[in-house]
């Protein structure tokens, strides 16, 4: 028995299959929708950072080098100020003022002075520098005698005019020989004043007056060629009785000794001179002119300027701690802010041992007994300590003068390589030993060691009981 088949309109067939895909993309969605659902709580966990494990670092097998890091600044070594001791010139011959005090010229910053530069000019008046440790503190004439006299005799003996002798009496051998060196640098010295001839044609006058006065108390009071008392048109003189003539010639021989008296005085200080305000001893010399503190046209009251040596230096400060470590020799190592490297040595370090005789064994020897956490102590001073870096080549940082460099000294190194770990990873137990926590297969195991030299958050440790090599994971933290 056939069966037989209806046909079933086109467009009902279409709807029947759009209704199919429907269905199945609305459960295609919710199957996605239902595997994508979380409860609040799966949502939290799902959120959870992981367990916290310890923080580890590797421990290292190498050379460990402790070093003193600072900042400096360079500078010239031995700056002092320069002042005048007195006037320039010498005083007017009317007024008996010193001439105007007026600065005619000044030195140049930088400029080199050696013994006999003139450092400047006042009122047109060289100021010259000498080498002498006394100061210059008077005006150095013919007469006086003192130490300042002996050096400015040896300074013109090195200059090449000879004074005669240094015994440091100013004769007429040291005048005429300051004479001929302002003379040399093309410079008249002060030699007498007018008023100086004046006061000498005075006393040369008093001692012709005392003479002539003595020898009329010798001839009885008559002057020379008189008729000794005879009557001349008047009363004649009564003879003087002895005891009165021996007063008179007693009178004019005492008068005429203090007129000879007061003329040598002056003869002795009367010839050229050196003007209290005309040399500056300086202890050492060659100098460095650093500062002109002085200013054309002005007065020269106080400085007016500061020179330095020609050597060049590094200050700086470090805390006490550093400097406990550091000895005069010790080699630093100078980086400019250009790039450059310079060796110095350290010269001064306030409250630093001073070099022994084993002390060239720069390399500290590790600690092989235990030891507390070498971190240092909560109440370390913490005061600064001044250091002073001497350079072996000062050409090389002349042009760095006021600039900061860095500074580097190592103080102490081990012996080769050794096992190296941070300082946070040692720490004291109750025992009162020093371990490292090792994470190993999954354990944290404590590992006694001893510590040795520490430098930069790094320390060397020896370990005791328990092995440790390189690549082992030590704790610093949680």
């Amino acid at each position: 028995m056939s069966r037989r088949r209806f046909p079933v309109p086109r467009g009902r067939s279409r709807q029947v299959a759009v209704a199919v895909s429907v269905v199945l993309a609305v459960g295609a969605g919710g199957w996605l929708a239902g595997t994508r659902m979380q409860s609040p709580a799966d949502a939290a966990a799902a959120h959870r950072p992981p367990k916290a494990g310890p923080v580890t670092v590797a421990v290292e097998h190498r050379k460990l080098t402790a070093s003193v890091v600072a900042q400096g600044t360079v500078e010239y070594d031995a700056p002092q100020s320069v002042s005048l001791a007195g006037p320039v010139g010498t005083a007017d011959s009317a007024s008996g003022e010193p001439p105007a005090q007026i600065v005619t010229g000044l030195p140049k910053a930088g400029a080199k002075l050696t013994e006999g530069s003139v450092l400047m000019q006042v009122s047109g008046r060289p100021v010259y520098v000498l080498r002498g440790p006394v100061p210059m503190y008077r005006t150095l004439r013919p007469g006086v005698t003192g130490d300042d006299v002996s050096q400015l005799q040896s300074a013109l003996r090195r200059l090449g005019h000879d004074p005669g002798g240094t015994g440091g009496h100013y004769g007429q051998g040291t005048a005429a020989a300051v004479a001929h060196w302002y003379r040399s640098k093309g410079f008249q010295a002060q030699s007498p004043t007018a008023e100086d001839e004046k006061q000498r044609g005075d006393l040369e006058q008093a001692v012709t007056d005392a003479q002539i006065a003595l020898l009329q108390a010798r001839s009885g009071g008559a002057p020379e060629g008189g008729d000794g008392g005879k009557d001349t048109g008047g009363a004649s003189a009564p003879p003087a009785s002895g005891a009165t003539h021996a007063l008179e010639l007693q009178s004019a021989q005492h008068a005429l000794n203090q007129a000879n008296k007061a003329l040598s005085a002056f003869q002795e200080g009367y010839g050229t001179k050196v003007p209290a305000g005309e040399v500056v001893f300086l202890p050492k010399l060659p100098v460095r002119v650093d500062k002109v503190q002085a200013h054309l046209g002005d007065t020269p009251d106080g400085p007016v300027a500061t020179v330095t040596g020609s050597d060049v230096l590094v200050r700086a400060v470090v805390p006490a701690a550093d400097a406990g470590q550091l000895r005069q020799g010790m080699t630093a190592r100078i980086e400019t802010t250009d790039g450059r490297t310079v060796t110095g040595v350290i010269a001064k370090a306030d409250g630093a041992p001073r070099d022994t005789a084993d002390g060239d064994d720069k390399e500290a020897q590790p600690d092989t007994g235990d030891a507390p956490d070498p971190a240092p102590a909560a109440d370390a001073d913490p005061s600064a300590v001044p250091v002073t870096v001497s350079v072996g080549d000062p050409a090389a940082l002349r042009d760095q003068a006021g600039s900061s460099v860095k500074i580097t000294v190592d103080v102490g190194s081990s012996k080769g390589a050794v096992l190296v770990v941070p300082t946070a990873a040692v720490h004291t137990t109750a025992d009162g030993r020093a371990r490292l926590r090792v994470r190993r297969g999954g354990q944290v195991v404590d590992v006694p060691v001893s510590v040795g030299l520490a430098a930069a958050g790094q320390v060397e440790v020896t370990p005791h009981e328990v092995p440790l090599d390189a690549g082992d994971q030590v704790v610093v933290g949680q």
